[in-house]
């Protein structure tokens, strides 16, 4: 977890500032339509005003910029400067309460440009995280605290547009698969007539270490119920800033979003991949996970470092009778089998295999060495820790039982299930997975590894700085699992796995045994290997990884 203290001025204020080349084409798209009233909100130093003036102001009658720091507000006075025949003025304060009190007056501007801050939730002042929640409410969207800053900024924005008018934003790239930007995502389907987002695989804001793509977004027209275009456009290197936006729209393949539910990550897809996706959703023997297991979080103690130890310490403190096997790190185990050659072999490395559980036992009750081990970890205040402070004893940890299958929340190439022959305990790093009645576990985690699975996973989960893939339990629940009836080889994947074969060569290998069972055909094989291929690329931003035209070439049947 990130703390306040340790980040930088520019991140807790979002100051990630846009450069020329895109502010200018975020003008050509909004100018296109010869606006008369524009806003940008959050102006900074007035960098699209400049774009404006540099591309040329046309029809503009009215400019109007919201900046809180009152030296970048002063900037951007003076860049507001060169629209020359458009009334401009640039207010010095908070964009979501002057949006709030604009609300009465409904859609002012034909245009909308802008980069919103992108500072976490928790980073916000109360007064900053109360306003973004009025600004949700005063637009019907339900809240919720994940939230980050350009979200309400967004929403806000959409809200200020005349029908026709034109937004144009860089925000992050987590606009397609992050929960907490679900109720933005709604708001932009049923307020607007098309929607495109072109999806740079370059990191263009250093130190921001996540991506960003661009909004490009056309407000509807009063009494259009016809259903929003939706798009995602991938692109490589900036050559495309220099042309017209039309000329980028023209490549987009848009998609009727009417029926589009939740994450846009599926618009990613060719018509063909997406075609192929949903035969094989369809086909018998395959599964929604939630349908064949059930999933718990791991065990969260508070303080690791105290209840997650190696042998060595085990033996100090004359821990033995309360200590039990548990591993919750990649580095852990290679395959998808936690065995006892494995434990064996984790803890000659000398790594925390085991898990401290005192459970309610009194102080007074431990012998005398493992009491000097609770002392020694008062004594670095890990029983002040809120997870700890709340229980009694603050050693006793809850909910303390080990799963027939881990799974890691986090992973960087692929997600697997790990079978627990064991009986190991899994700390809040991974997740406890009980297979429904009549499942065989070892069949389960076989089945897993296959290229539908594992694009699913690049569809349900999210990922951030670095490309580290993330699932939740609910993101878990929707992943597409095929289950045929087979004979199981689990040892021999698992073996692959320790010998280090190409993860692409396992996968092939598991779709001709897997999806071929549950009637996949090879050519849908491919086109759904590739299809996560090309996902996992971008979320790692590969540059190796080709970009699609809109999404990837492939547009067959």
């Amino acid at each position: 977890m990130n703390f306040i203290v340790n980040e930088s001025a520019t991140k807790l204020r979002g100051g990630y500032y846009t450069g020329a080349c895109v502010a200018r084409f975020l003008a050509r798209w909004v100018l296109e339509i010869g606006p008369e009233r524009l806003l940008e909100p959050g102006c900074g130093d007035g960098a699209f005003l400049e774009a404006v003036a540099a591309v040329g102001a046309g029809t503009l009658r009215t400019v109007v910029g919201v900046e809180l720091d009152e030296a970048e507000a002063a900037k951007a006075a003076e860049r507001a400067v060169r629209l020359r025949g458009a009334a401009t003025r640039i207010v010095n304060g908070d964009y979501l309460e002057w949006s709030l009190e604009q609300l009465p007056a409904g859609g002012q501007f034909d245009a909308v440009l802008g980069n919103p801050p992108f500072i976490r939730y928790q980073y916000l002042e109360d007064e900053a995280q109360e306003r973004a929640e009025r600004v949700f409410a005063a637009h019907r969207l339900p809240f919720t605290r994940h939230t980050n800053a350009w979200v309400p900024f967004v929403i806000a924005a959409i809200g200020q547009l005349a029908g026709g008018g034109r937004l144009g934003m860089v925000v992050p790239a987590e606009l397609l698969h992050v929960l907490h930007a679900q109720a933005l995502r709604s708001h932009l389907l049923a307020t607007c007539s098309k929607v495109l987002v072109v999806d740079p695989q370059e990191l263009w804001f250093e130190g921001a270490l996540q991506g960003v793509v661009l909004l490009m977004a056309q407000r509807k027209e009063a009494g259009d119920e016809r259903s929003c275009r939706l798009a995602v456009l991938s692109v490589r290197g900036e050559e495309f800033l220099h042309d017209q936006p039309s000329a980028l729209e023209a490549r987009a393949g848009y998609v009727d979003a009417g029926e589009l539910v939740g994450k846009w990550m599926s618009v990613l897809l060719a018509p063909g991949e997406r075609r192929a996706w949903e035969r094989v959703a369809r086909a018998p023997g395959v599964s929604r996970f939630v349908e064949v297991a059930e999933v718990d979080v791991g065990i969260v103690t508070g303080a690791n470092k105290f209840f997650l130890v190696p042998d060595e310490v085990i033996e100090r403190h004359g821990l033995e009778r309360w200590a039990h096997p548990m591993f919750g790190r990649s580095e852990h185990v290679r395959g998808v089998i936690y065995d006892e050659a494995n434990h064996r072999e984790n803890r000659r490395r000398g790594l925390p295999t085991n898990f401290v559980h005192l459970g309610r036992t009194s102080l007074a009750s431990l012998p005398e060495r493992v009491r000097g081990y609770v002392r020694a970890g008062e004594a670095e205040g890990l029983h002040a820790r809120y997870k700890c402070r709340i229980r009694t004893p603050w050693y006793s940890v809850p909910s303390v039982w080990a799963a027939p299958i881990g799974m890691l929340k986090r992973s960087h190439d692929y997600p697997r299930l790990v079978l627990n022959e064991v009986g190991a305990l899994t700390t809040d790093t991974a997740y406890r997975i009980k297979p429904a009645p009549g499942v065989d576990a070892a069949r389960l985690v076989y089945s897993f590894v296959n290229s539908v699975t594992m694009l699913s996973a690049e569809l349900e989960g999210r990922h951030y700085g670095g490309g580290v893939l993330e699932l939740v339990p609910s993101e878990i629940e929707k992943l597409v699992v095929p289950m045929p009836d087979l004979d199981v080889e689990l040892r021999r994947l698992d073996a692959r796995f320790r010998a280090g074969d190409s993860f692409d060569e396992i996968l092939r290998a598991q779709d001709d045994v897997v999806l071929r069972k549950v009637g996949v055909s090879a050519a849908d094989r491919d086109r759904l290997h590739g299809a996560w291929c090309r996902l996992r690329q971008r979320r790692q931003r590969d540059p190796g990884a080709a970009p699609s035209p809109h999404g990837p070439a492939d547009a067959t049947v």
